[in-house]
C-alpha cells in the first residue's frame, strides 16, 4: 500500500513491466496531466463512469470530448450506461451537504466501486481514478476508498494524487492548448446550484 506521492513515484520508477490499468476519468481536462504521468508506465484503458453528471447532455458532451482526446493518444475508452438514479440512491440523504462533504465521499465510492468491478471483470492488473487531480476533491478519501475496494474485491488499486507537482495547473494548460471543452462545475446538479449561488452572492457583494 502506497501512502504518499513520493512512494507512488518510486513505485513507478521501479516497474520493470507495463501492467494494465483501468483509469476512471470524469472528463478530458482531468485526463490530460493524469495520462501524461501514467502512459510511460502502464497499458491504459480509460473508463468513463459518471452517473453523478447532470444533465445527461453534459454527461454526453464530456464523454465525447474524452473519447476525442483519448483517440488522439491511441488510448481506448470504454463506458457504462448512464444511470443518474444510481447516483441519487448512493448519496441519498446527503444531497445538500456541500462540496467536500459526505455527499462527495459517497459519490467517489459509487464511481470507484464500478471501476473496480469493471477492472475485475476485464482482468486488469490495476484500477485508479483521475478525480484526485482536482483541488476540490479529497485525495485522502479517494485513496482510502480505493484500498478498501482492493481488499474487498482483490483488484490492485493504484495510489492517486495527481494534483501533486502542479498537476492541476498543468491540466488547465494542456486543456487550453488543446482547445478542449472545460466545464465549470463538478458535475452533479447540487454542485451546479451551489456554484450558481456562490456567484450570485459574489455579485451582490456578500
Amino acid at each position: 500500500m502506497l501512502e504518499n506521492y513520493k512512494e507512488f513515484k518510486e513505485f513507478l520508477n521501479n516497474l520493470t513491466t507495463k501492467p494494465t490499468l483501468l483509469l476512471h476519468t470524469c472528463c478530458a481536462p482531468c485526463s490530460t496531466h493524469t495520462l501524461k504521468v501514467l502512459i510511460p508506465y502502464f497499458n491504459i484503458t480509460v473508463f468513463y463512469s459518471n452517473d453523478n453528471i447532470s444533465p445527461e447532455s453534459e454527461y454526453n458532451e464530456r464523454l465525447r470530448v474524452e473519447e476525442e482526446y483519448c483517440k488522439s493518444l491511441g488510448i481506448k475508452v470504454i463506458h457504462d450506461d448512464y444511470n443518474f438514479k444510481d447516483y441519487l440512491e448512493a448519496i441519498k440523504g446527503h444531497e445538500h451537504d456541500g462540496e467536500r462533504s459526505q455527499r462527495c465521499y459517497l459519490c467517489y465510492l459509487e464511481r470507484l466501486k464500478k471501476t473496480c468491478l469493471k477492472a475485475k471483470e476485464l482482468g486488469f492488473d490495476y484500477f485508479t481514478t483521475s478525480l484526485s487531480i482536482s483541488p476540490y476533491k479529497v485525495s485522502r478519501w479517494i485513496n482510502e476508498i480505493g484500498y478498501q475496494l482492493e481488499k474487498e474485491y482483490n483488484v490492485k488499486y493504484l495510489y492517486s494524487d495527481f494534483k501533486k507537482e502542479e498537476g492541476y495547473k498543468d491540466s488547465i494548460k494542456m486543456s487550453e492548448e488543446a482547445n478542449m471543452y472545460r466545464q465549470d462545475y463538478c458535475g452533479c446538479p447540487f454542485s451546479l446550484e451551489e456554484r450558481k449561488e456562490a456567484i450570485k452572492k459574489k455579485e451582490l457583494g456578500d
